[in-house]
């Protein structure tokens, strides 16, 4: 290394070069930059007739309910779990956007009751605006994850890209009568959430200098905690159905839950759990775009009271990246689910809601 005793000029000169930050090259991070879901909605219907699970009969779960990974049966023991998940940067230090993606992806895995086995890395960076150290950190940040989950990153794919990209293509088992769908919530059922709200509010406190210190390690720590209750859900027969809640955010995932049973579902604001800070900030405008998007695609099929604050609608939309698990169970089972996610670490899961008869559409009291 050269000595750094440079002179003022000097040190300006060298500042000029410095990286990027990740954040500023990207149009949108996170779960936040997913495809609408009415825009989503649009585009699949142009799309020829799925490869349904009738035309299967070894897929057990395809694309019919948007949920989160396939399902294909190998034999009357096992059942293989695929999903693939990526996105541009939600946070600026390139070890913990890796750590950040690779949950995410995984989290698919766990909320099918899956237990991963290996994951392939999806890597789309600008080679010539980005140091190789960063590109590098970005990968090391991935893979400590899958370690931390028991899985190789086994190969992958990169490509030379305008934004930057990560993620995982990630493979998991399953027992196929343990499978947890999105879909076969029941009338009666409680909804239970492992995981507090609000990651995409501090993500765009983030983008605009607004968050702290305490925030940001309180973003990170959820981001990176891997769901691995999924899997002991999936032993419990009392547990209907499991889902997860990312980009189109609680409202969104719930509503995917309740047509997915042909139900409708019933959320109290006062019992949802918040990131500490979170409804500070909204209160002082800061939301994300994606947000409004959400609210654009499924806000008529909603129903929110007219007494709750000003800030509900844009925080029940807000987009989660590596989101907590969202439970549907019968009531006499809450209190197991909510232990099993306390032993695993997740202090704040709680009972949010329930399962309620007539058309699907979400009611917030």
């Amino acid at each position: 290394m050269n000595d750094r005793h440079e002179t003022s000029h000097e040190a300006g000169h060298e500042a000029s070069h410095e990286p990027p930050r990740l954040t500023s090259l990207s149009h949108g991070g996170g779960c936040g930059c997913k495809i609408a879901p009415g825009v989503l909605a649009e585009l699949l219907a142009t799309q020829a007739s799925p490869m349904s699970t009738t035309m299967f009969a070894d897929l057990l779960v395809g694309r019919e309910t948007a949920d989160d990974a396939a399902v294909y049966r190998l034999n009357d023991e096992q059942a293989i779990v695929a999903t693939t998940d990526f996105f541009m940067p939600i946070v600026d230090d390139p070890y913990d956007f890796g750590r950040i993606a690779a949950a995410n992806a995984l989290s698919d895995l766990y909320a099918m009751g899956a237990r991963p086995i290996l994951a392939l890395a999806l890597v789309g960076m600008p080679i010539n605006v980005l140091p190789r150290e960063t590109i590098a950190a970005i990968l090391r940040g991935g893979e400590s994850v899958c370690l931390d989950a028991g899985i190789p990153v086994a190969g992958g794919h990169s490509i030379d890209s305008l934004e930057p990209i990560y993620g995982l293509a990630a493979l998991g088992v399953v027992h196929p009568a343990r499978v947890k769908r999105n879909s076969t919530a029941r009338v009666g059922d409680v909804l239970v959430l492992g995981k507090p709200l609000g990651v995409g509010v501090l993500s765009a406190a983030l983008k605009k200098n607004a968050l702290d210190r305490a925030g940001y390690d309180a973003m990170i720590d959820s981001t990176t905690q891997l769901n691995r209750p999924g899997m002991t859900l999936a032993e419990m027969p009392d547990v209907h159905a499991l889902t997860d809640v990312t980009g189109f955010g609680l409202l969104g995932h719930a509503l995917e839950l309740a047509r997915g049973a042909t139900f409708g579902i019933r959320l109290q604001y006062r019992d949802l759990p918040w990131i500490e800070g979170v409804e500070a900030l909204a209160r002082g405008g800061i939301v994300t775009g994606a947000s409004a998007r959400n609210w654009a695609s499924y806000g008529d099929h909603v129903e929110l009271d007219a007494a709750l604050p000003e800030v509900a609608r844009a925080l029940l939309t807000d987009p989660q990246t590596s989101g907590g698990l969202l439970v549907a169970c019968a009531p006499g089972a809450v209190d197991r689910v909510l232990a099993c996610f306390h032993a695993e670490g997740f202090l704040r899961a709680a009972a949010i809601g329930e399962v309620i008869g007539g058309a699907p559409r979400i009611v917030v009291a």
